[in-house]
């Protein structure tokens, strides 16, 4: 019994061991950033320490500049607005979709969704031409709105996707027995169905939110009128031809990175609700 009791724990020390190695090797580029924005430019060269040896004066400075210097506090609105928007009828249309998926019967409702899940196969950089010729002829170039448009209809495929299944997996007893209370297929969905799918909504909020944030070639694509570019246009000011500012430039990157690690600390709990949830259906 000792043996095997020493076996076990012997197993948990070289498990945990490779987790918090895999775990370092993911959080130190993090640590490298946030150093390398309290650094000044000679010392990010000079320096291989973890530690700057700037006083605070210069960490204030590096971010003060490099939120004046890029114009952060426009493109920083900008992304928070494209973001938030964008996540909100990402949501609200894939959950609409998906319920009625799951749940309605209707005339080639496999084939319309098999279709759809196919355009997930389609690299972005794809259709860059076709969506540029489709934008301007409807007038939607340099708009706010046609920019949406494009961040809305990149995370609805998936949204769908990922919500039918967790609809698919709600059991139809409860739907039922809330009709015969008189609740209508649409109360169902509002009262029902999406509390229900809180940690698959959490899922979506988070990667849709990642994904719009850190995007900027289709920006670039859509929109010209630099006050309309989302933050990614910001970090742009700080790498040259010639040159490359680091420390403005990381101190721009943890500006960016703080948003979204807020958005996964809120939706964390969720989210692990979410993968427990999936193992016992499993």
């Amino acid at each position: 019994m000792n043996i095997f009791k020493a076996k076990k724990i012997l197993l948990d020390i070289v498990t945990h061991g490779i987790l918090i190695s895999v775990a370092l090797t993911c959080v130190f580029p993090v640590f490298w950033m946030i150093s390398s924005s309290l650094k000044t430019q000679e010392e990010v060269f000079s320096s291989m320490s973890l530690i700057p040896q700037t006083g605070i004066a210069t960490w204030i400075s590096n971010y003060r500049t490099a939120f004046v210097e890029a114009n952060f506090g426009v493109y920083f609105m900008n992304s928070v607005f494209y973001t938030v928007v964008g996540v909100f009828f990402i949501i609200f249309i894939a959950s609409l979709a998906s319920y009625g998926f799951s749940r309605l019967q209707f005339w080639g409702k496999s084939f319309f969704f098999y279709l759809l899940i196919s355009t997930l196969l389609i690299p972005i950089p794809g259709v860059f031409v076709p969506l540029y010729l489709l934008l301007k002829k409807l007038s939607l170039l340099d708009t706010r709105t046609g920019l949406l448009l494009c961040y809305i209809s990149n995370g609805l495929a998936f949204g769908i996707f990922l919500l039918k299944g967790f609809f698919d997996e709600l059991p139809k007893e409860i739907e039922e027995a809330a009709l015969i209370d008189g609740c209508s297929r649409f109360g169902i969905y509002w009262r029902i169905a999406l509390p229900l799918a809180k940690p698959a909504l959490a899922t979506l909020v988070i990667m849709n939110s990642l994904t719009i944030w850190n995007e900027f070639l289709l920006a670039l694509v859509v929109l010209q009128d630099k006050a309309k570019m989302p933050i990614q246009r910001g970090l742009m000011v700080f790498q040259g031809t010639f040159i490359t500012d680091y420390p403005l430039l990381m101190a721009g990157l943890t500006i960016a990175t703080i948003p979204i690690v807020i958005v996964y600390l809120l939706m964390q709990k969720h989210i692990v609700k979410g993968i427990a949830a999936g193992a016992l259906k499993g």
